[in-house]
């Protein structure tokens, strides 16, 4: 019968930081003691934190009929569950809009949602592969927060993640990448993003 082998906490403590997302770590190490310095805040529990990215495509424009195509449906879930990990829920509309050719129960969007270790991972991706990889990149927009911290960032095609092959896609679409945070407005969560090492656009200069 084979020994049970025996960890003290320090030992679990250790594997579980040498594990731990490379920009969480920075969080907690480097931006927290530059929140308090920046803002004053100095109770951790009032920190400004990432707490979800959702990542969203929509697909309603491209319904026929009923139904979207199989080959928009199939190229969006696989981008979706290829960039995060996990499989993608349908979004169904909840009402329908006569101007817009959408009832009630269509599907219309497919989304993720990241939280924890996942999020991290997918930040670090998109921050140092992933925006680079933009056409013509300049920066990407820092003025698109609303008064809760929350950002939202549009791409328009999946090719940006080095994870998807081109190649092989039979529709090209974009997404649109939201960030959630607590404790937070505009000001508090650009900075955290920042520090992070978003690559927001730098201001022209003559």
């Amino acid at each position: 019968m084979a020994k049970k082998t025996k960890f003290d906490d320090a030992t679990l403590e250790a594997a579980k930081a040498d594990n731990a997302p490379r920009l969480k770590k920075q969080y907690e190490d480097v931006v927290r003691p530059k929140i308090t310095e920046e803002f004053g805040v100095a109770n951790p529990m009032a920190m400004p934190a990432l707490d979800k990215i959702t990542i969203n495509v929509n697909v309603g424009r491209h319904l026929d009929g009923t139904k979207v195509p199989a080959n928009v449906r199939d190229a969006v879930i696989h981008t979706l569950t290829t960039i995060t990990g996990q499989k993608p829920q349908k979004i169904a509309a909840k009402k329908s809009v006569s101007n817009f050719k959408v009832r009630e129960g269509y599907e219309t969007a497919y989304k993720v949602t990241l939280r924890r270790d996942r999020m991290w991972h997918f930040m670090d991706r998109l921050i140092n592969l992933a925006a680079p990889r933009i056409k013509d990149f300049r920066g990407l927009n820092d003025t698109s927060f609303d008064r809760q911290g929350g950002y939202s960032v549009g791409v328009t095609e999946q090719g940006i993640f080095p994870e998807i092959n081109m190649a092989e896609q039979t529709f090209t679409h974009g997404m649109n990448i939201n960030f959630s945070f607590r404790n937070s407005d505009a000001k508090k969560s650009r900075f955290v993003l920042d520090q992070l090492g978003m690559p927001f656009r730098k201001p022209e200069t003559a």
